[in-house]
């Protein structure tokens, strides 16, 4: 498998790095705070931390639902985000002229599920040269993202990462552990989304979600091999500005990654 590096964290070399942070950038007080006392919990815990936040959620459910920052604005907050902190960050992009602008700012780039077979996305990520985290759509086989890897390969960008956040089934969403192996077959690190994949989409104005089920297929993501976490995360997710339904609670999250890392330990002795 190839190694992946992101500022000092590394994907593909055993370690377990926790991609983290709230849906959207709400203010940037509370992007310092969340990242600051994330960053504690992980140091404490020794695992590697990419802090991210959205300056865009394009895709809400309703047309009302709060989207973010403004662009230039989302883009500072990171910058203060990762020089007063020194973590590297990770954010989406949406449209193939933003893939510039932030590579100049995150390590990151992320393309949204739902637009995981956009080539001209997909095209301009790979371009900037920075990592390209792909999240695998709800609606795709997974050993058809290497398609997707291939589009930003075929750039001379080989500084990928696939990430599997469920599978639709009805009008929810399903995890299929042997998505991970099968995408990691295509050489690239897989990272699981253990909180959107605990999304319920429904027909609601807002997207529903089953926190409690989060820990258990975080587990059954690391027992069945997966190279690394996400998991988006608040310190009041009732108040949430997005996906308030299954944002990870801070004050639980020290807790969960040291359970999380018992059964990492597990696998990696196996």
């Amino acid at each position: 498998m190839i190694k992946v590096a992101v500022g000092k964290v590394t994907y593909g070399d055993g370690q377990l790095p926790l991609i983290g942070g709230p849906c959207v950038i709400e203010s940037r007080d509370h992007s310092l705070k969340m990242a600051e006392s994330i960053l504690a919990i992980t140091e404490s815990l020794n695992i590697p931390f990419i802090f991210k936040s959205s300056f865009d959620k394009a895709n809400r459910s309703a047309s009302g639902s709060f989207r973010g920052p403004a662009f230039e604005d989302g883009l500072e907050i990171l910058s203060d985000v990762k020089k007063e902190l020194g973590v590297p960050v990770l954010t989406d992009v949406h449209l193939p002229d933003q893939c510039l602008a932030v590579s100049e700012v995150v390590d990151v780039l992320q393309i949204p599920a739902f637009l995981c077979r956009q080539t001209d996305l997909l095209h301009a990520a790979g371009k900037t040269g920075k990592v390209v985290n792909i999240k695998k759509g709800q609606f795709l086989a997974p050993d058809k993202m290497r398609f997707a890897a291939e589009k930003v390969l075929n750039t001379g960008n080989n500084n990928i990462l696939l990430t599997e956040r469920g599978s639709s089934f009805g009008y929810g969403l399903v995890s299929d552990m042997t998505s991970i192996p099968t995408m990691q077959n295509t050489g690239y690190p897989v990272i699981f989304d253990a909180t959107h994949s605990a999304q319920l989409p429904g027909g609601e104005q807002t997207t529903g979600g089953n926190r409690k089920i989060i820990p258990t297929i975080a587990k059954a993501a690391i027992a069945a091999g997966c190279d690394g976490l996400f998991m988006e995360i608040h310190d009041k997710p009732e108040q949430a500005k997005s996906d308030a339904a299954t944002q990870w609670p801070l004050d639980k999250l020290e807790f969960l990654l040291a359970s999380i890392i018992k059964v990492h330990e597990a696998v990696k002795n196996d």
